[in-house]
């Protein structure tokens, strides 16, 4: 069997006439014994699996599997799922199986095995194994009634074979192949994604729910594991040889039965903690990024983890099918546990698939959360190798060649940044789900200045004017403040500009705070390379807010803008942000472009100011209210002055006055500010900018799939565009 082969029993199982599915699929029947269970049960739905399993992969004559077997249990009557018998005439039996649902809890499951257990020995005669499955989780026993003991084994046996090796899985062994009374191993096989997702959730809910670890704690101990299982999987095993990340048997001393059971589960499971370590520092050896901190679990709880994951096959399971899975549960996990929400999936894809981005881009997200939008530019880059290379996975030289393609793109140009530790860390996990990519995503706040970047991690990729790309979705609504983060005031942003129209030469400002959104502008623009691309998700605010002109005048001098795509209000609504948002589409200018601009605004304004002799006019406005309040004490005596400026009527009065002439400024400010913006638009260079609006983005404020997708459609003309848009003149 192929290692990528995914084998369907129930299918098999149907096309070997072992069972048939009826009414819809509403109900299955054991041909052998012709009897029929209600299919829509979980339970059943495993224990038909298990069925075909012990028949078509483990060898058991069919007559001799029987399903729903009475049991006498004192005074009552129970029924063990599945007996597999020792003779035709089915008095003898072998093997008793017990099926749970798919999602039972470790508790359950550890329950099950005691329930088995008792089943096993109220059958007549002598069971010897017992197997208890929920198709993700298994458990396999050696029993002796006689003894009154059950000892935990790698597997049951196959037809005609009695000992075990004392592990399971090995490199190329045939899941299908059987040959009779030989001892029989197993591949690694792939699994759906709803399966792998539920495998990743109970996992992490067996670590945390004894109180042993709090949810958070368990999510990296399961980061650490997965990324040892990886490891394994792409270490080299000769064929035949049994993989490191699994359960393996150990026998243990002792005077009584007991003791060398209880001694043989210490030793089994301090050896798999041991090979588990040794992976850990195998993979940390490669990249001492990845994770910091010692593996911190029990025995006892390595060899749940492994448990769940030791039979999948991560790396040959389809890439789109783990990723959605991994982030699926790391979704659920941070929403859940810190109320942090990712950028939705479509949004993701539509903002990458606009991107001319190839494999030797060099890609940033400044705000990379689980991973999303650099996940999206390695499967676009990946995508194109598999059209370059159309023939890799028959061809070696091709896949070579296919393989360095992305590859290359993968582990040296894909940057990503992220405050939180324990995100940035799932990030990493991510990436090396989908195959490297991992050594540059760092963890710190995505504000710092380059150098400050670099001296956080070893890797000193991360410098200003380098990157083609950043996409991104940064934090919306908080503020940075000046009195808590010190590089507020090293921004253009965090310093309150003049007005042109302001003669008081008030000068530059530090600003007390500064939303993050707007600092993120600047950042990208300071990390890219001319003629770069920036894709930012911002909201609304920043394009339409008047009090956030300036931020829109900056974005003019340093970005040619190239498209805006309004998102519906419902975009974030199902990741818990109500925010209106928006796509901004940005190339960045060049140096001279963005001060040639900048010249030419300031002649636009010295212009304007001379010809409505600006000056002047604000001196005129400032004497004449000075005039008129000046007047209105004229008649007063001096001695009276001071009382009549404090009566109510005085203050009221000078109040309007004032409100009058500043009313009269502000009103020239605009006739001037609307004449500015004329100027601009004739005289400043034109160019063409993309604009679109999307309704509906494939789903609803609940995050129901609504079954049509509007920037689908945009994309297609969006990246049409900003073809076209690389071949206009240079920025």
């Amino acid at each position: 069997m192929k290692e990528n082969q995914v084998i369907d029993y129930i299918q098999l199982g149907i096309e070997k006439g072992l069972i048939k599915i009826l009414d819809d699929g509403k109900r299955i029947e054991y041909v052998e014994q012709k009897k029929s269970r209600l299919y829509t049960n979980p339970e059943e739905q495993v224990q038909v699996e298990a069925y075909c399993r012990l028949i078509l992969e483990y060898g058991y004559p069919k007559h001799r599997v029987q399903n729903f077997v009475v049991v006498t249990m004192g005074s009552g009557k129970k029924e063990a799922d599945i007996v597999v018998y020792n003779d035709d005439e089915c008095l003898e039996p072998h093997i008793l199986v017990e099926c749970k649902k798919q999602d039972v809890s470790e508790a359950e499951f550890k329950q099950s095995v005691n329930q088995a257990y008792s089943y096993a020995f109220a059958l007549p005669n002598n069971v010897k194994w017992v197997w208890v499955t929920s198709k993700i989780k298994n458990d396999y026993f050696r029993v002796d009634k006689r003894k009154n003991t059950r000892k935990s084994e790698s597997d049951i046996p196959p037809y005609g074979v009695d000992k075990l090796a004392p592990y399971k899985f090995v490199k190329g062994a045939d899941n299908l192949k059987y040959k009779a009374g030989e001892q029989k191993f197993f591949e690694l096989h792939v699994v759906a994604e709803d399966e792998l997702t539920r495998r990743f959730k109970l996992a992490h809910n067996a670590l945390w729910a004894g109180g042993q670890l709090n949810p958070s704690e368990a999510f990296d101990e399961l980061d650490k594991l997965i990324f040892c299982k990886i490891w394994d999987e792409r270490a080299y095993h000769e064929k035949g040889k049994p993989y490191d990340f699994q359960v393996i048997q150990e026998d243990g001393k002792g005077k009584t039965e007991e003791e060398k059971q209880r001694n043989a589960l210490i030793k089994t499971n301090e050896a798999l903690l041991n090979r588990v370590k040794a992976l850990y520092e195998k993979g940390r050896e490669q990249d001492k990024e990845v994770f910091r901190d010692n593996i911190r679990l029990t025995p006892e709880r390595v060899r749940t983890i492994v448990e769940y994951l030791q039979d999948i096959n991560l790396n040959k399971t389809d890439l789109d099918s783990k990723g959605r899975a991994f982030e699926t549960f790391m979704d659920s996990f941070f929403r859940g546990s810190f109320g942090q929400y990712f950028t939705p999936r479509p949004i993701v894809k539509f903002i990458v698939d606009v991107m001319p981005i190839t494999h030797e881009s060099l890609v940033l997200d400044t705000s990379c959360g689980s991973g999303g939008f650099l996940l999206h530019a390695l499967d676009k880059v990946r995508h194109k190798a598999s059209q370059l290379y159309p023939d890799h996975e028959t061809d070696p030289d091709e896949r070579i060649r296919w393989h360095k393609h992305w590859h290359d793109f993968a582990e040296k140009r894909l940057y990503g940044i992220e405050i939180n530790e324990q995100i940035s860390r799932a990030a990493k996990m991510n990436m090396i789900i989908h195959d490297d990519g991992h050594t540059n995503v760092i963890s710190a706040d995505g504000l710092l200045k380059d150098n400050k970047l670099q001296e956080l991690t070893t890797n000193n990729g991360f410098k200003y004017g380098r990157f083609d790309f950043i996409i991104t979705n940064p934090p919306f609504g908080s503020a940075v403040k000046l009195t808590e983060k010190a590089y507020l005031d090293t921004y253009a942003f965090g310093q309150r500009d003049t007005s042109w129209l302001d003669l008081k030469n008030s000068g530059v400002k530090n600003r007390d705070t500064q939303s993050t959104e707007v600092l993120f502008i600047e950042q990208c623009h300071q990390f890219l390379t001319a003629g770069g691309y920036l894709a930012i998700v911002l909201p609304d605010g920043v394009l339409t807010n008047s009090s956030l002109q300036y931020v829109r005048d900056r974005i003019e001098d340093w970005y040619r803008i190239v498209a805006v795509v309004s998102l519906p209000q419902t975009a974030f609504t199902a990741t818990g942000a109500g925010v209106k948002s928006s796509v901004l589409f940005l190339r960045k200018y060049s140096a001279d472009t963005t001060h040639a601009l900048q010249q030419q605004k300031l002649g636009l304004q010295s212009a304007l100011l001379t010809e409505n002799k600006y000056q002047a006019e604000i001196s005129r406005i400032e004497k004449e209210k000075k005039k008129i309040l000046d007047q209105a004490t004229d008649a007063i005596y001096e001695s009276e002055l001071s009382y009549f400026k404090k009566t109510e009527a005085y203050k009221v009065w000078k109040t309007e006055k004032s409100a009058e002439y500043t009313e009269q400024i502000n009103e020239l400010k605009e006739r001037l500010e609307e004449a500015y913006l004329l100027k601009k638009q004739s005289e400043l260079p034109d160019y063409p900018i993309f604009m679109a609006i999307a309704e509906d983005i494939g789903y609803d404020a609940t995050g129901k799939q609504t079954g049509q997708n509007e920037l689908d459609i945009i994309s297609q003309e969006l990246a049409r565009f900003i073809g076209e848009e690389v071949n206009r003149e240079p920025v």
